[in-house]
């Protein structure tokens, strides 16, 4: 039972690093998105037929390529993997089936999967519903509902969707500093009650975006049509406030289901291939349905983010009501 709680425990740290380091790639990105004056540093990027915030675009686009370049030649050169074909003949006498697709040995894994872990499957889908249309629309939100601009060729639209960067940029901080906590409070309250919380104050934080939409929607913008402070600073504490339940969401399900997986003896990475197909239907879902969804009410974010509310709400009471909420390390061990 020590070495099943440190192994659990190793987990959730790991999940938690990762998560981290997720934030940190993220301050980056979204203060780049943030940033309006790339086309000073590029200025090839500007030309008559691409404005200052094409060329903004185009410019962190280039980063981005510069970027991806870096990381991928440090991956190939840095890591020394076993070439396949040395493996085969090992894989063979490992496997009776060593043709067999993953795809198809993934989805025969759900037969075997207790209850626990089919809880935390639907938990996670409903959670990834809750938060996918936040992903979509976050800076359209921004710059359409609490700028009031119109996203073809308006400039207040620009300047919302880069101060709905700048607030993904606070959102990534403090999923920073909420990742290095994670452990703390996991072992302290348990993953499964950390969870649901923090699934409620996703749900508490899309429900603030929802009236702070109403009230942009009935308040008298200044006579430049920016919005008043208050308003922009609400909005981006609520962003900033979401990178707790973000935290949580990046590393407590995947820690969940391979404590409760082990015993089954699949490997961990066919019991985190389960996990993301939890992640990803959800997301098909949302991603083909929140268009008409939204047509359906007259245009707009707020009816994508209403139904992200209440699978916020629903994931957070399944969680803290049926998952077990997992006593301290420590007191097992003193057991």
């Amino acid at each position: 039972m020590h070495s099943k709680g440190k192994d659990h425990r190793r987990t959730r740290v790991a999940n938690a690093y990762f998560s981290l380091f997720m934030a940190v790639g993220n301050v980056l990105g979204y203060a780049t998105g943030a940033y309006s004056g790339w086309y000073k540093i590029f200025p090839f990027t500007l030309n008559s037929s691409c404005d200052i915030n094409c060329a903004n675009l185009k410019a962190a686009f280039l980063i981005d390529v510069i970027f991806i370049t870096c990381t991928t030649y440090i991956s190939v050169t840095a890591i020394h993997e076993q070439p396949i074909t040395s493996v085969h003949d090992a894989i063979n006498q490992e496997s009776s089936h060593p043709q067999e697709a993953f795809f198809w040995e993934m989805f025969g894994t759900f037969k075997f999967l207790p209850r626990p872990v089919w809880l935390i499957l639907f938990v996670t889908s409903l959670t990834w519903i809750g938060w996918f249309p936040f992903i979509l629309f976050d800076t359209d939100w921004m710059g359409r509902e609490i700028y009031g601009g119109d996203p073809i060729g308006d400039q207040k639209y620009s300047e919302g969707v880069r101060m709905g960067a700048f607030g993904l940029m606070l959102n990534s901080v403090i999923l920073g500093i909420t990742s290095v906590l994670m452990e703390n409070l996991c072992r302290r309250w348990g993953s499964g009650f950390i969870w649901g919380i923090s699934n409620i104050i996703m749900f508490l934080c899309f429900l603030a975006m929802l009236v702070l939409s109403f009230v942009a929607s009935k308040t008298d913008y200044d006579s430049d049509g920016l919005p008043p402070n208050g308003i922009v600073i609400a909005a981006l504490v609520i962003f900033a406030i979401l990178g707790m339940p973000l935290a949580v969401t990046y590393s407590v399900p995947y820690a969940l289901v391979s404590s409760r997986i082990e015993s089954l003896g699949l490997g961990q990475g066919l019991s985190m291939g389960v996990l993301n197909v939890s992640i990803v239907l959800p997301q098909v879902v949302v991603s083909l349905g929140s268009g008409p969804w939204d047509a359906l009410f007259g245009g707009g974010n707020s009816p994508a983010l209403a139904v992200a509310a209440v699978a916020a709400f629903a994931s957070g009471l399944v969680a803290i009501l049926a998952i077990p909420r997992s006593r301290p390390e420590k007191s097992k061990i003193r057991q």
